[in-house]
């Protein structure tokens, strides 16, 4: 953790719609005038996708039906690890992007689904912004987790997030119900062992739960909307949340634990406003009193 460069990191796995939280943090930077440097765990990933797919391939050819995106093979945790420790020591750090689309990889004369040169972050940011799936990651070799002064889970319920992913995959990416229900299950091993614990870690936890039936979400239709939803925020510390404040502005909310809170769904956006705009406030005090 770092005064003078805090790090902020939305972590969840793939569907669960860590997208939508950074993009609610882009309004609360705009708004607040705070300069942030954002990383995309995508950035991080040892293979580009045809060594990827090069390297599933094998695996399966083997009789190893488990390697993902989410587990340490895939992954360069040590690097993501330096970055974090990096930029909190200096305000700076080694990163690149991957290029997911023709779009992205256009002015770069690069390929979809391969990754820009490594570079230096530029200087004058006020803090971090990780958003992927390995934020509040570890294990025997590092502790990202460690180097994070915000971390928040976005952890829908199981089923939810399957349909959410099954949804995005067919729509956007073109991929059979098949093909994206076996991607779920060659990743169940890994997303035990790495996504899933780092919601123990996290100083935020912000979990969709709907209210309508998903028993079976390979053969949902569509998302269950906000308003069909009921979203439970849990603190790491009571200390310092005003609760009364939070339960006064958002109409129907109710406390279930003493850290944690429950809110309709459709007030979601609004419910993530001033929880972490007050958190944000902090830091850039600490920062401030710091230089």
């Amino acid at each position: 953790m770092s005064t003078l460069h805090p790090i902020v990191a939305v972590t969840g796995s793939s569907g669960a719609g860590t997208t939508s939280v950074r993009q609610t943090f882009e309004n609360i930077f705009r708004r607040e005038a705070i300069t942030s440097a954002y990383v995309e765990g995508d950035a991080f990933h040892r293979m580009d996708r045809m060594e990827m797919q090069e390297a599933l391939a094998d695996a399966i050819e083997k009789g190893d039906h488990t390697l993902s995106h989410f587990g340490e093979e895939a992954n360069l945790f040590s690097e993501l690890e330096a970055l974090f420790r990096d930029y909190g020591a200096t305000g700076s750090g080694r990163v690149r992007h991957y290029l997911h689309d023709a779009d992205e990889a256009a002015p770069f004369g690069k390929e979809p689904g391969t990754f820009t040169p490594w570079r230096d972050l530029e200087e004058g940011s006020d803090l971090l912004f990780y958003e992927g799936l390995h934020g509040a990651v570890k294990t025997d070799k590092v502790d990202i987790a460690s180097h994070v002064d915000l971390a928040i889970g976005v952890v829908p319920v199981i089923n939810l997030e399957w349909i959410q992913k099954l949804t995005r995959d067919r729509n956007q990416r073109g991929y059979t119900t098949e093909a994206v229900t076996e991607t779920i299950l060659r990743r169940m091993p890994d997303y035990v062992r790495y996504i899933t614990p780092q919601f123990s870690r996290t100083h935020v936890n912000f979990q969709r739960v709907p209210v309508v039936d998903t028993s079976n979400p390979f053969i949902a239709r569509a998302i269950p909307s906000a308003a069909e939803s009921m979203l439970v925020i849990r603190f790491a510390r009571a200390k310092g949340i005003d609760f009364p404040y939070l339960l006064s502005m958002l109409s129907g909310s109710f406390m279930s634990r003493p850290n944690t809170i429950v809110v309709p769904g459709g007030l979601m956006d609004l419910a993530m406003q001033l929880t972490f705009t007050p958190m944000l406030w902090r830091l850039m005090e600490l920062k401030k009193r710091a230089s």
